[in-house]
């Protein structure tokens, strides 16, 4: 492109000498003829009366002037000479100015080429292949000094919700926001590079402490918590960390940053959201593989299975309802944890025909138990995709009629984390399923960072206290205090609670003592299959509740 430019500006240049010359040069040639011609002309007139050829002859002859005149192309020569050297000066300074200017745009482009080959366009930071020349300088300089180093790889987990919501443009700025305050976690700023369309990678070089990248990924966590506005709207990302350390993880950046990526898969099941990299964690790459292409074909054939653990009222000494939970029995790997498939589920699209087969299982279920005179009601969860798909009342609406179930006997469970990944979407749907009769509770609560404001905006009817506050009340004043804060907000809002994780009597009667409505754990009964439910429901001593009290309290 240069040479074109170049080519193209030489020859423009050369058509404006020919020009100027030949001008200069046609101007002096007329003017020296016509002066000779127009002035014999006259000396012939003078001379013999007339312009003829012989007084033509003779003033040439005998007149001085004339032969001064005849002079005149000679003195025209010399100045088209000088005009030809002062024009040639200027093409030549024109020449060296535009030379100089191709040679500066040159530049600018060979560095805006350079620069876009090494830096992602979207953040302005360092992209791969730029990030692995400078962790093969840092293997390089570390080999040299004995230093160690090691490499951070961070995931933003929920980035295609937040992209199918927001669109493209809304989502590129909460990218430039991420990439902003990863670059305000790290000392050094060029550290940070993004990788990959939703990861992103720090290095830190020259540690002398390998416990500083954990100290680091709490920080980039803390970082990553805070909503992110955009068009008025708030949103939560989630990221998980991946770390390794060289050289206890490998000896160059392609091993180092693959097994990054691993420890960054395990990070997603990790209940602090990062994971140092170990090496039997290798075992679970090609595992991986293989279950996500499985997870499908296991929906297809119907060989997921759905677990109930019950729950309790506590104040009426009766079985309100069970949780329906998901279970997969897979035939080489054995029992695979639903924490591990589910998040795997809504990487890969495959959430959605999961929680089809779901709620077609669990309304089943509770069609069959209503008509054996089980009165209870269903608990079935709701992920953050769900509750973002316009289609999925219409949905459940289709299943209702199918199975024949009451919408009071359902109750919809949805996390924080989940209402806040589109505060105003979520809302909507919630809204809708409320109008169709179905109870929603909030799953976990107050291990996400939901606005109470969308709380109350929301037709809640239940909120559930995560397990992590309940399992300690017994030797944590702090947690006895926040369970007791939350049963009193949640009846305040005229909601009733649920407490997880009820692992003993005294935890139970704790809870009972402090008002709280329902519980269910490992105290009442673990996760149990339709066929062990049937059973335990047989010898329990919590029995079920009679319909027209379950409908008072709902």
């Amino acid at each position: 492109m240069i040479f074109t430019m170049a080519s193209s500006l030489l020859s423009d240049n050369v058509q404006v000498l020919k020009a100027s010359v030949s001008k200069t040069a046609y101007q002096g040639v007329a003017i020296a003829v016509a002066s000779i011609i127009v002035a014999t002309f006259m000396v012939s007139v003078y001379l013999v009366g007339e312009v003829s050829f012989a007084g033509i002859m003779q003033a040439q002859k005998t007149n001085l002037a004339l032969w001064i005149l005849n002079c005149v192309p000679f003195v025209f020569a010399f100045w088209g000479q000088y005009s030809s050297s002062i024009i040639a000066y200027e093409a030549g300074a024109m020449i060296y100015d535009q030379t100089q200017e191709l040679r500066s745009k040159a530049e600018d482009m060979a560095k805006q080429a350079s620069y876009a080959t090494t830096h992602d366009s979207l953040t302005d930071l360092p992209n791969r292949a730029l990030f692995y020349d400078r962790v093969s300088q840092a293997i390089n300089s570390a080999n040299n000094q004995s230093k160690q180093l090691s490499i951070l790889l961070i995931e933003i987990e929920n980035f295609k919700e937040v992209y199918d919501t927001l669109g493209r443009n809304s989502s590129d700025l909460i990218l430039k926001q991420i990439a902003t305050r990863l670059q305000g976690v790290v000392l050094d700023q060029e550290s940070v590079a993004r990788i990959d369309g939703n990861v992103f990678a720090i290095l830190l070089a020259d540690i002398d402490d390998l416990t500083e990248a954990e100290h680091l990924a709490r920080a980039i966590q803390r970082a990553m918590e805070q909503a992110y506005v955009v068009e008025r709207l708030q949103f939560v990302v989630h990221s998980n960390v991946g770390i390794v350390h060289f050289p206890e993880h490998g000896e160059d950046v392609d091993s180092l940053v693959q097994r990054a990526g691993v420890a960054l898969y395990k990070a997603r099941s990790s209940n602090n959201g990062y994971s140092v990299y170990e090496p039997s964690f290798d075992k679970h790459s090609p595992r991986r593989l293989t279950l996500m292409s499985e997870l499908r074909n296991a929906i297809d054939r119907d060989e997921l299975e759905l677990y109930y653990q019950p729950k309790v009222d506590i104040q009426a000494g009766k079985l309100y309802g069970a949780e329906a939970l998901v279970r997969w029995n897979h035939p080489k790997h054995g029992f695979i944890s639903p924490e591990e498939f589910i998040p795997m589920a809504e990487r890969t699209r495959t959430i959605k025909p999961l929680s089809l087969w779901v709620l077609k299982r669990a309304f089943q279920h509770c069609a069959a138990w209503h008509k054996q005179g089980v009165e209870m009601k269903i608990s079935v969860n709701l992920s953050a995709k769900d509750l973002l798909d316009p289609g999925l009342p219409d949905t459940i609406a289709g299943v209702t009629a199918s199975t024949s179930v009451k919408p009071e006997w359902i109750i919809f469970e949805i996390t924080e984390s989940a209402i806040m990944t589109d505060p105003e979407g979520a809302l909507i749907t919630v809204d809708r399923l409320s109008n169709m009769g179905f109870e929603l509770a909030v799953d976990d609560f107050g291990t996400g960072y939901s606005s109470l404001a969308y709380l109350k905006k929301m037709p809640l009817t239940e909120l559930k206290i995560d397990k992590s506050f309940v399992e300690d009340i017994q030797s944590s004043e702090n947690d006895a205090v926040i369970v007791k804060a939350t049963i009193n907000l949640a009846h305040n809002l005229g909601l009733q609670v649920t407490a997880e994780g009820v692992e003993n009597e005294e935890v139970l009667n704790m809870l009972k003592g402090y008002g709280c409505d329902i519980v269910q754990g490992y105290h009442l009964a673990k996760p149990l299959s339709v066929a062990d439910f049937n059973n335990w429901l047989k010898s329990s001593k919590w029995q079920p509740i009679p319909s027209n009290s379950i409908q008072e309290k709902g």
